[in-house]
């Protein structure tokens, strides 16, 4: 069986020309794990973005996908997203740094970062 490319296990991809647009992260919570939402901005000004749960052991479930046209409606994701927890862990998202990697696998250096 043939191991799955580290591109193919990221969660979210940075190719040339886009950008990181935001990372955030909640606290740990406990037995579910922390929630984390990822965004990038596009060449084309879009933002992409995923969310999801990652457990302690580093898995990542419940995986959400999606696309916002601008910064407003990224926003207005991150503002619905931090409503949703609150109401139910009494946490919210909160501006964090992104782990990166080259596609060997190694830290990527912090001009990138």
């Amino acid at each position: 069986m043939k191991q799955p490319s580290l591109r193919e296990l990221a969660v979210m991809t940075i190719d040339e020309g886009e950008e990181i647009a935001g990372a955030w992260i909640t606290p740990y919570i406990p037995e579910v794990g922390m929630y984390k939402l990822l965004a990038k901005k596009t060449k084309d000004g879009k933002y992409i973005w995923v969310h999801f749960i990652q457990r302690l052991n580093g898995n990542k479930d419940i995986v959400f996908r999606g696309e916002a046209k601008d910064k407003e409606q990224l926003e207005t994701l991150l503002e619905v997203a931090n409503g949703k927890l609150q109401a139910i862990f009494k946490v919210k998202l909160q501006p964090a740094d992104a782990d990166m990697y080259t596609l060997d696998g190694k830290s990527a250096p912090p001009k990138l970062q």
